[in-house]
């Protein structure tokens, strides 16, 4: 085995991962049929061909009809959708990887043309004026609905019964998409959520939500099976902005978290340019490793020269490379034996076809695991 810090294997709770190079979500809008079901033909094939990683964890995945806010994206809340992530999960399995399967609901980032001309739900009714990709292309967001304590109620429940379909899927375990803009960072964030009740104002308000969408959730599967995305210093964009309690926010929620028994918190640096911007954090995982006792997880550009340095200055113990499985489904054979990695085709990157998606080569395998 490699001495590269990447290539090392890792206990994540009860575990083992074969090395610490992390497969991270990343929508591909490839569920183009009536049920938004994951299918054996790509989907299956696209998972199975990248199980050498440490974990995969997929592309998120509704948690109702409400919860939609993109083209093609696959849910986890029908029986349909249940038995297509079966054939994920098992082939998967065969190849012996481990998969999780990320939760999502994009709240107030979706657009009525997803809920039948209803708006969609948010925790304020605060138009985040961005772009939504709905079935007739982009079209501006509009003011949400704001949710009412029985909308929150529900939706707590969407999530527990997503985790509970999940478990019965074959998923390894899951992660919640509590980051990059959508219902669960709209409820942190001040300035989108305006809310007095008790899901707004203070920050442990406007934590509320998420801890009570994670109680719910270890009540229908084991609690070191779930993880959580998050991302402190989004600023610019899908409609949000950092204010002076931004970070205090996830420094209390990150702190809090220590009470759980997760699987690993997977946090994000910053997606754009924020060295000018009072409120932000430039370095997420410097900033976070001290303050979260778990297993921590870490993204955005990192190549392999800089994921085996963050890992070796102890910053964090897990790297997620997205936008390079896209490209390399061999990406870890490809860092042991160092072999230049092939670009990706940014122009199928939300195509439904399967070119772009399946068709990519596996250089450093003798031979493609589709074909096992």
């Amino acid at each position: 085995m490699s001495k590269q810090a990447l290539l090392q294997p890792y206990n994540m709770g009860d575990l083992q991962l074969p090395n610490r190079v992390i497969m991270a979500p990343m929508t591909r809008s490839r569920a183009n049929n009536p049920e938004k079901k994951p299918t054996q033909d790509k989907h299956a094939i696209y998972y199975k061909q990248r199980a050498s990683a440490g974990l995969i964890i997929t592309e998120g995945s509704q948690v109702s009809e409400k919860a939609v806010g993109y083209i093609h994206t696959p849910g986890i809340h029908t029986e349909a959708q249940v038995e297509g992530w079966k054939e994920v999960t098992q082939a998967v399995h065969e190849a012996d990887g481990q998969i999780f399967i990320q939760l999502w609901h994009v709240g107030r980032i979706s657009h009525p043309d997803f809920h039948n001309g209803d708006l969609p739900h948010a925790p304020s009714a605060l138009n985040p004026e961005a772009q939504s990709f709905t079935p007739n292309g982009f079209k501006d967001t509009v003011t949400p609905k704001k949710m009412t304590t029985e909308d929150i109620q529900q939706t707590i429940q969407d999530f527990a019964n997503a985790a509970k379909n999940a478990m019965e899927a074959g998923f390894d375990g899951v992660e919640i998409h509590s980051s990059n803009g959508y219902l669960f960072h709209q409820f942190f964030n001040g300035t989108s959520n305006h809310r007095t009740d008790d899901y707004g104002g203070s920050i442990e308000n406007r934590a509320r939500f998420l801890f009570e969408v994670l109680d719910a959730m270890k009540k229908v599967m084991p609690e070191n099976r779930i993880g959580l995305r998050m991302n402190p210093s989004l600023h610019g964009i899908f409609g949000m902005t950092m204010d002076e309690e931004t970070l205090p926010t996830f420094d209390y929620m990150i702190n809090k978290l220590n009470e759980y028994n997760l699987a690993y918190l997977h946090l994000s640096e910053p997606f754009n340019d924020v060295s000018d911007v009072p409120y932000a954090e430039t370095e997420i995982a410097k900033r976070y490793r001290p303050i979260y006792k778990g297993t921590l997880m870490i993204n955005t550009n990192f190549d392999q020269e800089k994921g085996n340095a963050v890992l070796e200055r102890g910053d964090a113990d897990l790297v997620a490379f997205g936008k390079p499985y896209v490209s390399n489904p061999d990406l870890v054979e490809r860092f042991e034996k160092n072999i230049p990695l092939s670009d990706w085709d940014k122009d199928t990157f939300y195509t439904q076809e399967k070119k772009g998606y399946i068709d990519y080569e596996a250089k450093a395998r003798e031979e493609s695991l589709t074909s096992s």
